[in-house]
């Protein structure tokens, strides 16, 4: 987070928790740079719920009970419209699209400077993988992005941390993850490019971790010539 500048004094920033364990995990260690950091920083929980189960964030409602955190909860039907099918596009890419849409709304309202999101390790090389095959472009995700001429900075702060990490800290803090309701989970194209380092490894562990090795500083030395 440091070398990349995500943060500055008087930062006022949304986290956007989907209930799943990057998110939660991404909050509490928001939570935890507060305490770390040498200035002050706001924060606030962004929930969108996009209606496959009205009730399935109450595990965040009793969270955020017991925590110092404003939050926003907003209840959608923009996952059972994604999944109309009369839609031409990916489900899941309107779904992304309009809950993306919807938390920029929110950072709007709030007077938001940052906008945090959970992307990990794993993230950067299906990403990558998607942005190679379906667009012919070398691509990843930026740790750090400005939006709207700069007024919104977008920061992922796991995204060089890989998923088994984040896994590990979700249980030990016992994070209240609750289970993707969406038809479509573990069926997404991401999903599918997620595989791809798998069968680049051959189920090599160590040529895996190669490979993400290798995204992860490419990414961040790309990230620091941009600053």
């Amino acid at each position: 987070m440091q070398q990349t500048g995500m943060l500055r004094p008087g930062a006022r920033v949304g986290i956007a928790v989907s209930g799943g364990v990057d998110s939660w995990v991404l909050a509490r260690v928001m939570m935890l740079r507060q305490k770390i950091v040498p200035f002050s920083f706001e924060v606030i929980i962004l929930h969108v719920n996009p209606g496959f189960d009205a009730h399935s964030h109450q595990p965040l409602v009793d969270w955020l009970r017991v925590n110092p955190l404003p939050g926003h909860i907003q209840s959608t039907e923009v996952g059972p419209r994604a999944h109309d099918p009369r839609n031409t596009k990916s489900p899941c890419f309107l779904c992304s699209w309009n809950r993306r849409k919807i938390l920029f709304d929110l950072c709007k309202k709030y007077r938001l400077t940052h906008l945090a999101l959970g992307h990990n390790a794993e993230d950067l090389a299906a990403t990558f993988f998607m942005n190679l095959i379906q667009t012919s472009r070398v691509d990843g995700l930026s740790p750090r992005e400005d939006f709207f001429q700069g007024r919104l900075t977008l920061i992922r702060p796991l995204l060089l941390v890989e998923k088994k990490y984040i896994q590990n800290a979700a249980r030990r803090w016992e994070l209240p993850v609750w289970k993707n309701p969406c038809p479509s989970a573990g069926a997404s194209k991401r999903t599918e490019m997620e595989g791809m380092l798998d069968l680049l490894s051959g189920g090599n562990k160590k040529t895996r971790q190669n490979i993400l090795n290798a995204f992860k500083r490419w990414q961040l030395d790309l990230a620091c010539k941009l600053q």
